[in-house]
This record gives C-alpha cells, sequence and structure tokens, in this order.
C-alpha cells in the first residue's frame, strides 16, 4: 500500500514537473518566432507596397514552419505519445486546400499544425474580426495573412439590415489575397470547442460533434471558386485523453493521436451564392450534414475499437 502510494505521488510530481517545463518550453518557442512576425508585420504595416508584402508573407510563413518545428520537437520529448495517422497519401505543398476538421481541444492547432507542417502550405486559421484589435496577436495574425471574419447575428441584422451582405464581403477580402499563391485555409465548422454542455445546448443530432456551421466554408468556396485544388476533411479523436486533451499533451499524458484524413473533390456544385440562393443553402447544410455524420460514425468507430483493444 505505502509503495502504491508513493508512486502515486512520485507520479503526479513528475507529471507537474513536466506540465511547468512544457509551458515554460512552449511559451520560450511562441517567443522565439513570434517577436520576428511582429517586427515583420510591422513593416508590412509601415511600407504599404506588394513586393515588401509579399517578402514579409514569405518570411512569416518561414517564422510559423519554424514554431511549428519547435511544437514537434516538444512533443516527441513525450516517450509514451503515438500518432496513428491515415491519408496524407498525395498531399503537396504546391496545391490550394480547403481544411474542416472538427474542434476537441487548443490541442488540435498544435496536431494540425505538427502534423501538415510539411505536407501541405502553412496553414491559415480563420479568426473572429475583434481578434485584430488585441495588441501584439492581432499584429501577428495580420502579418500571417491569417483570414478575419465578422459575423452578425441574425437579431443584429433584424436591427440593421444595412448591415446584410458586410460578412461576406468581409470574408471575401480576406481570401482575395491567396490567390497568388498556394494555401491552406482551416475551418473549425463546429464554430467552437465540443463540450458536453455545448452539445446539450446546442441539441446536437451528433454523438461526439456539435452541428457543422456552414456559412464560412460555403463563402470561401464562393469567393476562391475552383482555385481549390481538395477539400482536406480531416478527423481528429484523443481516445484515451479525451477530457483534456491540451492539459494531456502539457504534462505529458497525452498517449495517443488518431487522425484521419480524407480527400474530397471540390464539385461545380459546391460553389454558389449562400446568403440569397435559398435552394444552394439547403443542397451546401445537407452536404456538410452527410459529411458530419460520417465522421461521427468515424469517431464512435474509433473509441469503440480503443475499448476494445484495451480489454
Amino acid at each position: 500500500m505505502a509503495n502504491l502510494l508513493n508512486n502515486l505521488i512520485m507520479t503526479r510530481i513528475l507529471a507537474a514537473i513536466t506540465l511547468l517545463l512544457s509551458i515554460v518550453l512552449t511559451i520560450l518557442v511562441t517567443i522565439l518566432c513570434s517577436v520576428p512576425i511582429i517586427i515583420a508585420g510591422i513593416v508590412k504595416l509601415l511600407l504599404p507596397i506588394p513586393f515588401v508584402w509579399r517578402k514579409v508573407s514569405v518570411f512569416c510563413n518561414f517564422m510559423m514552419f519554424c514554431w511549428c518545428e519547435g511544437l514537434a520537437l516538444l512533443l516527441h520529448l513525450n516517450p509514451w505519445l503515438k500518432w496513428d495517422v491515415e491519408g496524407l497519401e498525395g498531399l503537396n505543398k504546391k496545391n490550394w486546400y480547403l481544411l474542416i476538421c472538427n474542434h476537441y481541444s487548443w490541442a488540435d492547432i498544435v496536431v494540425l499544425c505538427v502534423l501538415f507542417r510539411k505536407h501541405i502550405p502553412m496553414n491559415k486559421y480563420f479568426l473572429k474580426q475583434q481578434l485584430a484589435w488585441v495588441p501584439f496577436i492581432g499584429l501577428a495574425c495580420w502579418a500571417l495573412d491569417m483570414p478575419f471574419m465578422k459575423r452578425y447575428s441574425r437579431s443584429y441584422l433584424l436591427r440593421h439590415p444595412e448591415q446584410r451582405g458586410k460578412d461576406v464581403e468581409t470574408t471575401r477580402r480576406s481570401c482575395e489575397k491567396f490567390r497568388a499563391h498556394p494555401t491552406t485555409i482551416v475551418n473549425f465548422v463546429e464554430g467552437s470547442r465540443f463540450t458536453d454542455e455545448k452539445h446539450l445546448q446546442t441539441r446536437s443530432p451528433y454523438k461526439n460533434l456539435l452541428p457543422p456551421k456552414a456559412a464560412g466554408i460555403a463563402m470561401t468556396l464562393n469567393v476562391l471558386g475552383s482555385q481549390f485544388d481538395k477539400l482536406l476533411n480531416v478527423t481528429l479523436c484523443y481516445p484515451e485523453n479525451s477530457r483534456h486533451p491540451f492539459y494531456d499533451m502539457l504534462s505529458g499524458k497525452l498517449t495517443r493521436i488518431v487522425v484521419r484524413v480524407n480527400l474530397e473533390p471540390i464539385q461545380e456544385e459546391l460553389h454558389g451564392d449562400y446568403i440569397n440562393d435559398k435552394g444552394f443553402k439547403r443542397r451546401f447544410q445537407r452536404w456538410l450534414n452527410t459529411l458530419w455524420v460520417q465522421k461521427d460514425e468515424l469517431i464512435e468507430e474509433i473509441k469503440t475499437s480503443n475499448k476494445n483493444a484495451g480489454h
């Protein structure tokens, strides 16, 4: 009994030390990579010249790649972590991709950055417009050409009908810059991280997912049209660390990351006016909901096989 108690205490002490070291190292890596990006953002702000902007974008993408490499090294220090990945074949850094993914945790961003850093163009994440005004962070994201989205609620548009369509225009301006060079645009289409509380609040018809929000990717496809080579439908799962994967990642207790990547063709019928064409809107939602049904079944299958393997 005493030995068991001692082992438990030692395990918790090691986890606490690992957590502290991981946080410190992650902050250091982030500072080393973000400070040059912020400086480059200031240069971009002061010199609004296309040639300068292109050079700044290349430099910032390189620094983001360095950040991904640093995170990959930190994850590699965890000897218990196993990657279970399928579907990376056929990816190319010279292509344009729209990547959609389910969203469990802050760990998802780390996983996507680390996993795809050598396979596809650097990820660009859709961000809320308000983030653009956050000191340093907003400037860094702007320097990295992250697309900002301005969303209006239905109730707001009823009170201010003159704002209708402005969110589409904001998305259009954010995406136009990606025509010039290969890009991966990432959209967590559930809109927020999965929790049991949100699952109940949204009355989700899925066991493991929140209902997908179609407007963002519909607008992106409408703006860039046939520019995208493929849709990357990514399914993430942490079958042994489903409750707190980000904390477990930092504390060295993350044991298994499961990623399934499906390359989906982007059919011509997926390009249309989501705002004004009700028929297209229904078809697009039906297509996305079908993908989400398949994703939910896949996650359930992964969880079931993991439970069976544990017995």
